[in-house]
């Protein structure tokens, strides 16, 4: 292990309960031990996924939130005893392998309940709580201090419902009931989803969220009051010795409803809480009886800090962690891209005490130990993609668009043993074969290495002399700092794999490969814009891997993901970017997480981007293009370059020469993203 990491490996204390090291798992969507928001039943998924991380050496799993009263079926949790019974087994199989476990309890999303669009009529029924009962409890969802309060997810059609002082109490008896029913399940401790993100206990706690007048409005005191009462109620029900962290939002980094404050930004007016309330807050907390401080920065409305996507800077809440630690006597956890070494520099220094590290534990299950082995270069890197742990999409106001064919949040695109470890591990085949595998793009390099673990011989034919694929251009940006991490560790996992590969080789027949099987993974092509002066435009490929060169004033024509990114990259470096789309809105893809759009939506706000929505481009000429709108003629917008963006075409004509058996996978088959061609990758090496 190198001598900077060694920090990481000794043991702390959250009250009188001593952790082995300062690895953090925070809570994420599918980690939570018990289902009780749309489903209502022990989670039997997490047993593998706790057990192969566990046996890594994570110090303290926190698991995913668990609410105590459900959407549909039954209502209060404490009331069935039977989902409690399998978490005794699993607290077990934790502990023999060292590690010590908390569950999350939340009071509710309130305003940030990611309803879809088609459950507004219901919600907005006068009669909802007629309506909903006994099947549904939606009453008990979409609720704040306040009434009317824009929702997050359908700010324009949507709006909260006042929590009342009785179900206040309800709830908190509720979990101070389901702490003590973990507590006897072996569970070590409890977090409270509280003070954070923007949730139902951080709307109580922020001044632009909460307008009471009673007990639980007001001052600082009052709107803390009800995470107080809480963590109060579970030490009366669990002895003043149960640990009970809090998730805490330092600052919330929100300038109002569904706007947040972008990283570079220093001239603005907190909405939510300001470091001066935040350094009071923790105090009232401390002195409440939470043991730990799990945190980070933002709401909902600034999203990208609580789930910081790939355009957000690495350890992006460290220096607010750092800086609210002083305040406290307790032990303080950062969370928010946290890498190993700035991790390890700040508990050195004693300005943190432990290190949460979530998605990359979802992303390679064998982080902590590969650390402890001195294997840095075999971790598989997370990029921030959000594309399978949280696919949660923002429609512009019509809902959260959750993709159905993903209905477990918590998974990785990079990983689909996440969550799956049985059905993705590779088993020797019965009959061994020769496989080739055409195209070194991360879909070839997945595949071709997964069929090696199973004992196939497989060669991998590359026609350039550098691996990657179009994913090269993906990893351009100076942002994406992982995607090009992710590109060197493919690259060394596959010359240490047995797949022997041939650079510079083009296959262009597929009968010339002496193969029982051939896979062909070569991409596709970018759609070209055939309008007037459709050859002066270069692709996004050109401009990403800076085949060609750009001017100043920069159209780009498409404001899909791709197309932002590029606009941010250019603003970034000093360019004029100007966005033309087709859709009523930018980046309008379902399943891209809200994350990730609204920070780039909100970088295009702060560059003061010009962006034409409904519009296409008719004519492409020297030093300008012509823009139509819905309405109207089209206009002439000066620009010195022009990159589409508009999509590539799936297909590849290998194939339909072959006599042989050909599989092909990936963006020939079907564009998609690195979610889909690395699934593909993966359930083809186990059918073969």
């Amino acid at each position: 292990m190198d001598k900077q990491y060694e920090v990481l490996y000794t043991p702390w204390k959250v009250g009188n309960l001593e952790i082995k090291n300062r690895f953090v798992m925070p809570p994420m969507e599918g980690t939570n031990i018990i289902k009780w928001e749309m489903n209502t039943c022990y989670n039997k998924d997490v047993w593998d996924f706790y057990k192969e991380r566990s046996e890594a050496g994570v110090g303290l799993f926190i698991g995913g939130l668990v609410p105590v009263v459900s959407m549909v079926g039954p209502m209060w949790l404490y009331d069935h005893p039977e989902v409690f019974k399998p978490v005794k087994p699993l607290m077990d199989m934790i502990h023999k392998n060292g590690s010590k476990f908390f569950c999350q309890i939340t009071a509710g999303p309130g305003r940030e309940t990611p309803f879809p669009g088609l459950l507004y009529p219901i919600m907005n029924h006068k009669s909802l709580e007629l309506l909903t009962k006994p099947i549904l409890h939606l009453d008990w969802w979409n609720v704040g201090p306040d009434a009317n309060t824009p929702t997050f997810w359908g700010p324009e059609k949507l709006k909260t419902r006042e929590l009342t002082k009785d179900r206040i109490d309800q709830i908190v008896y509720a979990i101070g009931r389901v702490s003590k029913m973990l507590k006897d399940q072996g569970v070590d401790g409890v977090e409270i989803h509280a003070v954070h993100e923007g949730y139902l206990l951080d709307q109580f706690a922020m001044k632009y969220t909460n307008h009471r007048t009673d007990e639980y409005g007001g001052s600082l005191e009052n709107r803390l009051r009800f995470a107080c009462e809480i963590v109060k109620e579970i030490k009366k029900q669990c002895g003043d010795d149960y640990p009970v962290s809090v998730r805490y939002s330092v600052e919330s980094k929100t300038r109002g409803f569904n706007e947040g404050v972008l990283p570079e930004e220093t001239d603005y007016v907190e909405a939510g809480r300001d470091f001066e309330e935040s350094k009071k807050a923790i105090k009232i907390l401390e002195e409440a009886g939470y043991d730990m401080f799990n945190c980070d920065n933002g709401t909902y409305d600034a999203w990208y800090w609580a789930h910081p996507p790939v355009y957000a800077p690495l350890n992006i809440n460290l220096s607010y962690v750092e800086k609210i630690k002083p305040y406290t006597t307790k032990p303080v956890v950062c969370a928010g891209r946290m890498q190993a070494d700035a991790g390890a520099a700040s508990i050195a220094a004693g300005k943190i005490d432990a290190m949460a590290v979530g998605r990359q534990i979802l992303c390679d299950g064998q982080y902590t130990k590969k650390i402890a082995e001195g294997r840095m270069e075999d971790i598989r890197p997370c990029i921030s993609c959000h594309a399978a742990c949280l696919p949660w999409g923002w429609t512009n106001g019509n809902g959260c668009d959750i993709d159905p064919l993903d209905v477990h949040p918590g998974r990785c695109a990079l990983n689909p043993r996440t969550f799956r470890e049985k059905k993705y591990t590779m088993k020797p085949a019965r009959r061994k074969k020769n496989i080739a595998v055409v195209g070194g793009g991360i879909g070839g390099m997945e595949f071709a290495m997964r069929a090696a673990e199973r004992g196939h011989k497989v060669d991998l034919y590359e026609k350039t002399d550098h691996l990657g694929g179009v994913f090269n251009a993906a990893a351009a940006p100076d942002f994406k700092e992982k995607d090009k991490e992710l590109l060197a560790f493919y690259a060394r996992q596959l010359e240490k794999s047995p797949v022997t590969v041939h650079m510079n080789t083009e296959i262009k027949d597929l009968n010339e490969l002496k193969a029982d099987e051939i896979v062909v993974a070569t991409g596709a092509k970018p759609r070209t814009i055939k309008v007037p002066g459709g050859e002066k435009a270069i692709t996004a490929t050109d401009y990403l891997l800076r085949t060609k060169e750009v001017g100043q004033k920069v159209a780009i024509i498409g404001g899909g993901l791709t197309g932002c990114e590029i606009a941010l990259e250019l603003a970034k470096l000093g360019k004029e970017p100007i966005i033309i789309e087709q859709m009523e809105y930018l980046i309008k893809a379902k399943y891209v997480n809200a994350a990730n759009t609204n920070m780039l939506r909100d970088y295009i706000k702060y560059y003061k981007m010009p962006v034409y929505l409904e519009s296409s481009v008719t004519e492409i000429g020297d030093g300008f293009v012509m823009v139509k709108g819905k309405k109207g003629k089209p206009q002439k917008v000066e620009c010195d370059s022009v990159i589409t963006s508009i999509g590539y075409i799936p297909g590849t004509p290998l194939a339909e020469k072959s006599s042989g058996k050909v599989h092909i996978i990936g963006d020939a088959d079907t564009v998609g993203n690195l979610k889909t061609v690395i699934l593909a990758a993966n359930d083809l090496a186990l059918k073969l």
